[in-house]
């Protein structure tokens, strides 16, 4: 018996895509589990000619390659098919409310085709668990050591417990390995540039990760526009995120002389 009570469908959507850009990304694959009232299950799944390159880095991820989506329909040839086996459906989703919902919304209005939420109520999964499942640290030291943090807020005894934490995640998680080094490649946190994370690495190379210069190497933009340089160190941002555009501009400066 289901239970949960619906009154109208719910189709739970996932996309897989070029990338996570919402702007500039597009949809390579898209299915959709619609779960009518009596609990009756509807499946639809299409592969999308994004009609733009799929990056490996991507394709890593999802295993969709360039080949595989050649023949596919465009986003434009199957919209009104998935629009229709939508209709009058609110929606679900993993993590959805911030990715999968805007991505389809945006592809709709690149070909010009009205897809309104209006009316549709948004489940996202992903808010529920991590409203419901606490990730403070006191509950990661019941789930990890299987004890009770007492004195939490304690600096000494936070510490000490998360020192613990991380014995245990070595044990359960083999996969991270048991160095600080792997399982700090592990978690990409070897990549930071500056902990705001205003910049990124892109295969090596710093670009910005916010504003209108998202995406562009910060080297490019120190060169063609070096008056905002000036205009990021005058402004809100963190001192760290100002003394790494520093040391950016200051190695560019160096290479031209």
């Amino acid at each position: 018996m289901m239970k949960l009570q619906l009154t109208r469908p719910i189709a739970f959507i996932d996309l897989e895509t070029t990338g996570v850009n919402i702007s500039t990304d597009r949809i390579v694959e898209i299915a959709i589990v619609k779960i009518l009232t009596d609990g009756t299950q509807q499946v639809k799944r299409k592969l999308i000619n994004p009609m733009i390159p799929i990056p490996k880095a991507s394709s890593d991820i999802h295993g969709i390659t360039d080949e595989m989506v050649k023949d596919a329909p465009t986003f434009k040839e199957a919209a009104n098919e998935l629009k229709q086996f939508m209709d009058n459906c609110d929606m679900g989703g993993y993590n959805s409310n911030r990715f999968d919902v805007p991505m389809l919304i945006e592809e709709f209005l690149r070909i010009g085709m009205e897809f309104s939420i209006e009316g549709r109520k948004l489940v996202d999964v992903q808010k529920v668990f991590h409203m419901m499942e606490q990730r403070t640290l006191s509950a990661a030291y019941k789930f990890y050591c299987q004890k009770t943090l007492e004195g939490a807020h304690s600096a000494a005894v936070d510490a000490s417990a998360t020192w613990e934490i991380l014995e245990a995640q070595v044990e359960r998680y083999p996969q991270i390995g048991a160095t600080v080094e792997s399982i700090v490649k592990f978690t990409g946190e070897d990549d930071i540039v500056d902990f705001a994370r205003r910049f990124v690495k892109d295969k090596g190379v710093e670009v910005f990760n916010f504003g209108k210069h998202k995406g562009k190497p910060v080297t490019q933009v120190l060169k063609e526009e070096p008056q905002y340089y000036d205009w990021m160190m005058k402004g809100d941002f963190a001192m760290n995120t100002k003394q790494k555009l520093t040391e950016i501009l200051n190695r560019t400066l160096v290479k031209k002389t």
